[in-house]
Formats: C-alpha cells, sequence, structure tokens
C-alpha cells in the first residue's frame, strides 16, 4: 500500500509539472481541458474531425470577455464543384464541396418570452469531440454545445444541451433554421445546408435538460435525405477502439495522451473513393487524393501496430493505386493521386519510388499477411528496380526533389531519397525472404545496400557548420532537417553530431526548423513536424535516449497543452499549421519504431531495441497488433540491465522474456 501511494504520489507530481503553465490540463478522463477563468484572452484555434463522407474545421474565438464565436467549415470531399474559367487548372485538385457556417445558423430560443443569451464561456473539453461548456446564463439555462462528424454519412452535428440550472421551473420555446442551398457540380447537383431539430415548446423543471441539433448535410442528385443514424453512438465506438488498441504506458502523462489523440487523428481521416477507401491529409486541403510520402511512406505502416482494419484496407488501395500506374519502362512514377484517380500536375521525381518502397516494405513486415505481401512485390520489386537504375556514377540515387516539391533547393540527388532506398532494401531482403524469392535476388539486396550505405557516407558524410554530419545535397553548406533520415534507417555513423546538429542548431520552440541558417530569411523560418518527429525517431533509434526524451517532452507539451492543440501539425507558415492527418501516425511511430525500437523482420517476428531514459523504471505498449496478433510488451528495469517481456494482452501469460544489456537488440518471434 505504501509503494502504491508513492506511485500515485509521484504520478500526480509528473503530471502537475507537465501542465504547469499551459493552456491546457489533462483530465482523468482521456480529454483534454481548458478552463477560460484567469486565462490569457483573447484566443483563437481550430480542430479538425472526419468521417468516410465529411470533414469538418471547427474554429473557436474567445474574445477577451469570455465569449465564444464558432466557424465550421465543412468539406464533401467526394462532391467536386465546377472550377471556374478564370481560375487556374490546378484549382481543379482542391475542388471540394465545402461551407462555412458561423453562430448566425443557431436556433432561436426564448426563455420565459425573452430571447435566450448564453452566458460566458466556462470550459471547452476535446477528447475526439469537442465541447463548449457556457457559464449559467441570467435566465438560468446553461448551454452545452458539442460537435462531431457522421463517421459514414455526409453529415456533421452541433448539439446544443440545454439544463436548467435555475431553482424555478423555465419556459424554452424555439425558433428553428432550415437553410437549403443547389449548385451544380461534376456529376449532377448537389444540394446541402443545415437543419435544425428538437421540441419547439417545453418546460423545463429544475435539474432538467433538453438537446437540440443542428444537421449540416450535403447530397448528390436523388440521393435520400440524410438523416442521424446514431452518429454519435457510432463515434463513440471508434473512439472506444482507438483507446483499446495499441496504448502507450509512460511515467510522463503528456506523451501518453498525445499518443491517444494521434491515432484518433491519424486514423479518422479515411474517406470513400473511387480508388476505395483511401487515407488523405485533410487540413481543408487534402481529400479523397493520396500521396507516396504522406500515405505510402508516413501513415499506411503505422495501422497494422493499431490493428485498424478500415486503416490497413486504406493502405493496401494505396499502394494498390501506385501499382496500377508503374511503367514497364521504369518511368518517373506519378508521386501522388489528387482527388482520387486525377494525376497530379506534373511528374516531379520527388524520391517516390524510394518512399513508396520503404513504405510498403514496413507494412508487408508489419501487417504479417502473407497473401498482401504476395500482392505488394511486384510493386516493392518495381520501386527498388527503378531506384536502382537512378544510381549516379557515384552511387546515390538520382532525384528531381524531395517530399518538399521544389520548396527548398535539393540538387539532383538527396539524402533523404538515398535513405529511403536504403531503408526499403533492408526491409525487402527480410520480405523476400519470408516469401520465399530466389536467394540471387536477396543476394543482389544485400550487395544493393551495402554498396549504398558506403555511397551515402562518401557523397553525403561533410562537416557541415563544424559538425559531422550530412549535407543535404553535393552543394549544400548549411544544416537541414532532413540529415535525420540516416539515424531512420539505421545508419549511425555520425549519430553524435547529426543529433547535435538537429537538438541544438536546428531546434526551436516548435520542433526542428527546415533550414535556420539559410540565407533566404523566409526559409530560415519555416519548420514542418514531419521533421521534428523523424528526428526524435532516429535520434532514439541510434541511442541518443536523454536528449530526444527531453525534446520529444517539450515538442509534445506545445502541441497537446498549448496554443496550438490537440494534435501535431503540417508546417508553418505554409498551410497555417494544418493538423494534417499522417503526421499524427509519425508522432506514434516516435514510440513505436523510436522509443521501443520494434523493427518488422517477418511476418511473426521482429527486433527491439527499448530505449528506457535514466529515470523511467518501466515503460510498456499493450494491445499491439503486428502480425495480426494481440500482445503486450513491457519494460522494466533491472540494475544494468534492462528487461523485455512479451504477453499475451488478454491472458497476462508469458510468451518470452528476455534481458538486454548494451546496445544489441533482441529478437522475439511471436
Amino acid at each position: 500500500m505504501k509503494t502504491f501511494l508513492y506511485m500515485l504520489f509521484f504520478l500526480c507530481v509528473i503530471t502537475m509539472s507537465a501542465q504547469e503553465d499551459t493552456r491546457w490540463k489533462i483530465t482523468d478522463t482521456n480529454a483534454i481541458q481548458w478552463t477560460i477563468k484567469n486565462s490569457a484572452l483573447p484566443h483563437s484555434d481550430n480542430i479538425e474531425m472526419a468521417g468516410t463522407k465529411v470533414a469538418g474545421i471547427v474554429s473557436y474565438d474567445v474574445d477577451k470577455d469570455g465569449n465564444l464565436q464558432i466557424a465550421r467549415q465543412l468539406f464533401y470531399p467526394q462532391l467536386h464543384p465546377h472550377i471556374k474559367e478564370s481560375d487556374p487548372s490546378w484549382y481543379v485538385f482542391r475542388a471540394y464541396l465545402k461551407e462555412t457556417y458561423t453562430d448566425a445558423v443557431l436556433p432561436t430560443f426564448y426563455i420565459n418570452d425573452k430571447q435566450f443569451t448564453p452566458g460566458a464561456l466556462k470550459v471547452i473539453t476535446i477528447n475526439g469531440v469537442i465541447t463548449f461548456e457556457h457559464m449559467e446564463s441570467v435566465s438560468g439555462i446553461t448551454l452545452s454545445r458539442k460537435l462531431y462528424p457522421s463517421p459514414d454519412q455526409r453529415l456533421f452535428i452541433e448539439e446544443l444541451h440545454l439544463v436548467n440550472t435555475s431553482n424555478t421551473a423555465i419556459t424554452i420555446n424555439y425558433e428553428g433554421i432550415s437553410n437549403t442551398q443547389s449548385k451544380q457540380g461534376i456529376g449532377g447537383a448537389f444540394t446541402y445546408g443545415v437543419q435544425s431539430h428538437g421540441n419547439k415548446n417545453m418546460t423545463l423543471q429544475p435539474g432538467d435538460a433538453t438537446t437540440y441539433q443542428l444537421h449540416f448535410t450535403a447530397q448528390l442528385n436523388e440521393e435520400p435525405t440524410v438523416v442521424d443514424d446514431h452518429s454519435l453512438e457510432k463515434r463513440t465506438r471508434f473512439l472506444e477502439a482507438m483507446q483499446q488498441n495499441l496504448i502507450l504506458e509512460t511515467p510522463n502523462p503528456v506523451f501518453n495522451q498525445l499518443f491517444e489523440f494521434s491515432k484518433i487523428r491519424a486514423s479518422e481521416s479515411i474517406f470513400d473513393s473511387k480508388l476505395g477507401r483511401i487515407h488523405s491529409p485533410g487540413g481543408g486541403r487534402y481529400y479523397v487524393g493520396i500521396w507516396a510520402n504522406d500515405q505510402a511512406e508516413y501513415v499506411s505502416a503505422f495501422f497494422p501496430y493499431l490493428g485498424y482494419d478500415i486503416g490497413n484496407e486504406s493502405a493496401m488501395n494505396c499502394y494498390r493505386a501506385f501499382d496500377r500506374v508503374k511503367s514497364p519502362d521504369y518511368e518517373a512514377i506519378q508521386y501522388a493521386f489528387e482527388v482520387e484517380e486525377r494525376k497530379p500536375p506534373s511528374l516531379l521525381d520527388r524520391g517516390d519510388a524510394a518512399m513508396i518502397a520503404y513504405g510498403a516494405t514496413q507494412y508487408a513486415l508489419a501487417r504479417g499477411d502473407r497473401k498482401e505481401a504476395e500482392e505488394l512485390w511486384d510493386l516493392i520489386e518495381w520501386s527498388l528496380a527503378y531506384n536502382d537504375r537512378n544510381l549516379n556514377e557515384e552511387g546515390v540515387v538520382k532525384s528531381q526533389s524531395d517530399e518538399m516539391e521544389g520548396r527548398i533547393e535539393t540538387g539532383n540527388a538527396n539524402l533523404s531519397t538515398s535513405s529511403l532506398y536504403y531503408g526499403a532494401l533492408t526491409n525487402a531482403i527480410y520480405l523476400a525472404k519470408e516469401l520465399d524469392k530466389p536467394s540471387k535476388l536477396i543476394a543482389k539486396y544485400t550487395k544493393d545496400a551495402s554498396q549504398l550505405k558506403t555511397a551515402i557516407e562518401h557523397y553525403f558524410g561533410a562537416t557541415i557548420e563544424g559538425l559531422d554530419t550530412y549535407k543535404y545535397y553535393k552543394e549544400h553548406t548549411t544544416l537541414r532537417h532532413w540529415i535525420c533520415l540516416p539515424l531512420v534507417v539505421d545508419i549511425n555513423d555520425r549519430a553524435a553530431a547529426t543529433t547535435e546538429a538537429l537538438f541544438d542548431r536546428l531546434w526551436t520552440d516548435n520542433g526542428v526548423h527546415v533550414e535556420k541558417n539559410n540565407p533566404d530569411k523566409k526559409v530560415s523560418e519555416i519548420f514542418w513536424d514531419r521533421g521534428t518527429l523523424y528526428a526524435l525517431r532516429g535520434a532514439l533509434r541510434a541511442g541518443a535516449t536523454e536528449q530526444s526524451i527531453e525534446r520529444l517532452a517539450q515538442f509534445s507539451k506545445t502541441r497537446l497543452l498549448g496554443e496550438r492543440v490537440p494534435y501535431v501539425v503540417e508546417a508553418f507558415p505554409e498551410g497555417g499549421m494544418a493538423h494534417l492527418s499522417a503526421e499524427s501516425g509519425l508522432y506514434c511511430r516516435v514510440f513505436t519504431e523510436g522509443l521501443f525500437g520494434i523493427t518488422p523482420t517477418g511476418f511473426d517476428s521482429f527486433t527491439i531495441q527499448p530505449r528506457l531514459p535514466k529515470d523511467w523504471n518501466e515503460m510498456a505498449l499493450r494491445h499491439i497488433r503486428l502480425f495480426g496478433k494481440d500482445f503486450d510488451i513491457e519494460v522494466t528495469r533491472n540494475g544494468a540491465k534492462i528487461n523485455v517481456a512479451i504477453k499475451d494482452a488478454n491472458s497476462g501469460k508469458l510468451i518470452s522474456k528476455k534481458k538486454i544489456k548494451g546496445e544489441n537488440p533482441v529478437s522475439f518471434k511471436i
């Protein structure tokens, strides 16, 4: 009992310390909460939520007096309006039916014959839905508002929950709203708008409550009228599934909570499309489309860990789409499918074949499904061959750009493309063995990987800004965020200096900047969270545990509890720090592949090299769904050694237990 009370006290102290001087606090209900009283005002922010047929960005603004204004920007990704003749041609790639609704759409309530005015805002809670709770109004009515998407319909819902918190009965009269518009679009006529639902006249006794709803809907041609088919119940089931699988347990509550939220954001942005169900970035710009980086590389390989069937389905649809367009003559593969089946406006080679090969090999191994892996093999083999055919005279891969698509100079051969190709080769060796591919092919991949590793060192290894790290391309002279990628694929020859470059020279309050010393001041201000997340994952894999955990704690606290919450973001200034979905998958991978050092090596085997911080005695990942299984990994300190136990997640039965001492990972077979 003394030990339990000590641990409880210890965790409370950590929680309070982690949340000190932050706008938001973690609650005990898997949520974060902002209490408005005594908080710095004004303040505004937004959050995105999505289902298979709708996405909504809810923007909220709280003025200096605590009064709330909400704007609801709704997207119906499968409905594509016509663009104007005067619009640039690329507008067609962002043509979604969308509409923004302000609080002017709210129904009007009359309380005892006076128009109801909500009290000032009291608290905002985020837990997979967003809830705004107001203080009691003059009339004695307390209003709370909850917003969330339908998981499977063109429907976004706002609930208005009114409670009589006075001591007398209150009569409510309600004046609803029905606002419908129509326009022609690709495929027919769109009908969209907002309708309110609720009792028009009622009396609330003290303590009684009633709920009204706003339904934001859209229809194509003669589709049936959209109705609320247990949307909140379905959303709740989705959130529960996220909570019950791939559970992170560490002494840092911020890590645990942001990991929970990241599972939600990574998994909800999956849309019905002509390509099947596909994952898309979101962010107000990118729907029903897939990219070689966001989908093929970043997020698809995460879904097997989570065991999210719809996520796995979206991953396969992503790889199938790229497989269908690979060229028999090994021309550059298109880097995206923008708006379902549309090709991107150019065939810029961003190193996409390396991205696809790296992501597809990781997915196939983590999934552990032989049939799927066999289906993916042609794409993987083609992608590896494409990179092999595009080696320059010095043995690294040529590409026109990287995933930043020319925003910043990358030369004609960059470190990102070659690093990802190296990672894909090492994965392909494991995968080829599992699929009983010819030994001659396995030997070739082994030789190719060895030669590429040497070429990366000779071509990119350099002293940059006084550090023995990497130049990003041959003519480059300043530090750039993507020098982390060799660490991600376990090339650690320059790990110490590279970590110093990332976490000291390039680090800011918003994580790793792209390139702080670029002569162009605008470039020096840019940050993309994906660079920070790869840097943290790579540095942890390389063994820079204490420095990585310190930086991870700073970054996580900012993103979960600071001024722009509750997810990691895409970029700044571009995109206004949008909550793109795949980045949340990258946050989770900081832990699965970084902190725990998990590397699938077959359809039922993996190595692990956990990085337990010096002031932690234990950590765990529970209900890991790799290979279609369900198991826990428990890591505990044992003097100078680390114990790793693999257990059945449901029975708790020990499957295997090993000790780690030093830098060599240990292997497990499930």
